[in-house]
């Protein structure tokens, strides 16, 4: 589901890097601290930390190695590194970083709990994760997925991310980390817009086959594929320039080891 760099990049990378951003300026983490971001995929994440924070290193880790080689391409910053490493079992002693940081993936680990048991094993000081509101506050994939489910009913009511992802909304993601152990923890949100010079803009990067909906809808007949297509165009919100106007929420949750 999550392979090709660029692909993930033209669906959701492009506004990642934004809520990344906003997310390292709140943390406020004093400058010249390791850091270790988790599930760090493209690099969105760790660029955002080189460029806000005056890290002395940043580690990033992901399964993917399809995502890293993205990753090592993008950020070119001597004191990034990247390595193949599994959020569930990280290669790393005790207490070795001062932050550990992770985006938009805890919902995706199998096992959320030991992931963030293992973040709370490896950081010294605080942890912070966040996570889109898959339910309601990221426009761009409720938007097909509701109109999917008008013409596939049964199968996308086990598709939907908002649906699956249980531990994307407030309560869940607090009760997460308080579970592994991190004290003073919060939960807060994050809100940017996300806007679509036109529907192509909108449509295509849902063709790359990287996601849930995407992967979804790569298994669509062509001709089901147009009905959801059109269904989207009749629906989404445009501006007279063709600009679609949409925005995305993400929760964030902190606490200190």
């Amino acid at each position: 589901m999550w392979q090709t760099g660029d692909a993930y990049e033209a669906y959701i990378g492009r506004w990642s890097r934004r809520v990344a951003a906003t997310f390292v300026r709140q943390l406020g983490v004093p400058a010249s601290r390791r850091w270790l971001d988790v599930g760090c995929g493209t690099g969105a994440l760790t660029s955002a930390v080189l460029a806000a924070a005056d890290p002395v290193e940043v580690v990033g880790v992901d399964p993917s190695s399809g995502f890293l080689t993205t990753a090592r391409a993008r950020v070119t910053d001597p004191r990034a590194s990247f390595e193949v490493a599994d959020a569930r079992s990280l290669p790393f002693p005790d207490d070795s970083f001062d932050v550990v940081v992770s985006g938009l993936v805890l919902n995706f680990v199998p096992d959320p709990a030991r992931a963030a048991a293992e973040i709370a094993r490896v950081t010294r000081g605080p942890a912070a994760a966040y996570v889109w509101d898959l339910a309601e506050g990221m426009e761009l994939i409720r938007h097909f997925w509701e109109a999917a489910a008008e013409l596939d009913p049964a199968r996308v009511a086990e598709l939907d991310e908002g649906r699956r992802f249980t531990l994307c909304r407030p309560e869940p993601l607090g009760r997460l980390w308080t579970e592994a152990g991190f004290t003073e923890v919060s939960v807060g949100e994050i809100k940017i817009p996300t806007v679509f010079t036109g529907f192509d803009d909108y449509w295509q990067p849902f063709l790359g086959a990287q996601g849930p909906a995407p992967a979804y809808l790569a298994t669509l007949p062509e001709a089901r594929r147009d009905q959801v297509r059109e269904l989207l165009r009749s629906r989404l919100p445009t501006n007279p320039d063709g600009s679609i106007p949409l925005s995305a929420r993400a929760w964030v949750v902190r606490g200190t080891a």
